[in-house]
């Protein structure tokens, strides 16, 4: 059985342009989409109409969210198969509930309840946050949007720390057939103190090299089972988050691991992961490290 990717929509132009989004995402990899809404009317107002020939306000609100999303991800690829369900639950937990057997959940950066300021729609912070499966939040310009430039972006961070989203962003530039940069950031700290033997000459140069050898061996398995997929290897000098959020604006999607904390049901985002969030340049996707 394929598992879908899902999609949460809620009437706003955010929603509808993750629809544009995850209609393309699903003709690349060969999944159905489903768009799911989710609305509590039933849980409020289901008794109370029971009776009732007309159906409640709410009822035909959420009927037309999801038919009108439908009805867009028809006309932009009539080949994807398109499946709609209105869940009676939070927008939250509708949406986690269904990652557990999703190909990936898609949500736009900001929903209809949001308030103006705020940088990111908190129900897709949650669901990046917690849910079990990779979570793609779309935003960005419309170049970002349409893939037109070509590059998948992976932040490469400790290869003790899990392997999922290297092979997440290994499948995405294999199915776009597009480069795969592979960026790890690293610092040289003010005051050196460490006797190391490298350390005499450039301590820079130390780290530079150290970075490089850190992301070689984090790529080296994805790369062997994966020999046509062209990748590019960087490492910078500076924050990580920094380095990423600059090289997001020439990236169709930045991809970046969240390691879920032993014991717990919640994911760690962590300030990284965090900041693409609320400032990437383009789509970014939140993938669940199991370690």
């Amino acid at each position: 059985m394929e598992l879908p990717l899902v999609v949460g929509v809620d009437g706003s132009e955010s929603s509808l342009g993750a629809v544009d989004w995850a209609v393309d995402e699903a003709a690349r990899h060969g999944v159905p989409l489903r768009l799911v809404y989710a609305s509590l009317w039933e849980r409020y107002e289901g008794e109370g109409f029971s009776h009732s020939v007309d159906r409640p306000a709410e009822q035909v609100l959420a009927d037309n969210i999801v038919g009108t999303a439908a009805e867009r991800a028809h006309r932009r690829d009539p080949d994807v198969k398109v499946s709609t369900e209105v869940m009676p639950q939070e927008a939250v937990t509708a949406l986690l509930t269904e990652g557990h057997n999703a190909f990936a959940v898609v949500t736009g950066s900001r929903g209809r309840g949001d308030l103006a300021g705020l940088l990111l729609g908190s129900v897709s912070l949650a669901v990046a946050s917690r849910a079990h499966c990779p979570v793609i939040v779309v935003r960005g310009d419309d170049a970002a949007l349409s893939g037109s430039h070509r590059r998948i972006l992976l932040g490469v961070d400790e290869a003790a720390r899990g392997t999922s989203a290297l092979d997440f962003a290994f499948r995405e530039a294999q199915a776009r057939r597009c480069t795969l940069d592979a960026v790890r950031a690293w610092r040289c700290p003010a005051h050196e103190t460490t006797d190391h033997s490298l350390l005499t000459g450039d301590a820079a140069k130390f780290h530079e090299m150290r970075a490089a050898t850190a992301l070689d061996e984090a790529l080296g398995k994805a790369v062997e089972d994966h020999p046509d997929v062209l990748v590019r290897r960087t490492t910078l000098e500076g924050p990580a988050r920094k380095v990423l959020l600059e090289r997001s604006a020439a990236a169709d999607l930045l991809i970046v691991g969240a390691q879920r904390r032993q014991g717990h049901f919640v994911l760690q985002l962590g300030r990284i992961a965090h900041a693409a969030l609320h400032h990437a340049a383009c789509p970014v996707a939140v993938v669940p490290q199991r370690v």
